[in-house]
């Protein structure tokens, strides 16, 4: 395939590297004010900047090239790009994270909550680690994991920060240097906690996943996710 990537800072790189070493080309690397021609890519993947995300999605539906984009703090648009996708008959995945192993984790955080929203007495809480470079707080992965307990839970919401309403799932988020993300999820009472965790080595899972994304959509029309590309609905 010709991969178009739609921000060229560190993830773009390493999917670049990915991409590459599975026999795709790189015909677009665009950083952020770059004029492109995008059709002349057969798929686009996008790790830009919020403010750049929404344009690069549209850009890429306007002129029927399927796009990945893992950009996340642009989700305001989100339900317009879903539209825009719709009207132009394209193919869109976003996801909050493309690492197969997180997307297994959103799994097994769901089923979790089913289980604990059945028994007393136990506080949710959670914590995101990332790097100092990281622009969103909480991370994108952590507010899909906070919303795949309130789908199976009574939870209503979550907020940032260490304390919160009985009825919200309190977020923590830390900036450490060189960390590419760590998430646990924590269910603690008066006799014991539970907790499930996530832990990324480096930034390979999530640009292998994003290239996997790429590879599956090629040929489809529609808005899909993770859950699709991975067949674990």
């Amino acid at each position: 395939m010709k991969i178009a990537l739609l921000g060229y800072g560190r993830m773009g790189k390493e999917i670049e590297k990915i991409a590459i070493s599975r026999g795709h080309e790189i015909v677009i690397k665009k950083d952020v004010d770059d004029e492109i021609e995008i059709t002349l890519a057969d798929v686009a993947i996008d790790f830009s900047v919020p403010n750049s995300a929404f344009n690069n999605i549209s850009n890429c539906l306007n002129n029927n090239v399927p796009v990945i984009s893992g950009t996340t703090g642009w989700l305001e648009n989100y339900k317009d790009a879903v539209a825009l996708c719709k009207e132009k008959k394209g193919a869109f995945i976003y996801a909050s994270n493309y690492s197969l192993g997180v997307n297994i984790f959103f799994e097994l955080n769901k089923q979790l909550a089913k289980m604990m929203n059945t028994i007393e007495g136990y506080n949710i809480s959670m914590e995101e680690i990332h790097h100092t470079l990281k622009l969103d707080a909480p991370s994108g992965t952590a507010i899909t994991l906070a919303e795949g307990i309130i789908e199976n839970s009574s939870k209503n919401n979550w907020e940032l920060g260490e304390k919160t309403s009985e009825e919200n799932i309190a977020i923590v988020a830390k900036r450490i240097p060189d960390v590419p993300g760590t998430h646990t999820v924590c269910y603690e009472s008066e006799v014991d906690t539970i907790e499930i965790k996530h832990t990324a080595h480096s930034r390979k899972g999530f640009a292998l996943g994003a290239v996997i994304a790429a590879e599956w959509i090629a040929d489809k029309t529609g808005v899909f996710s993770m859950e699709d590309v991975l067949n674990i609905r």
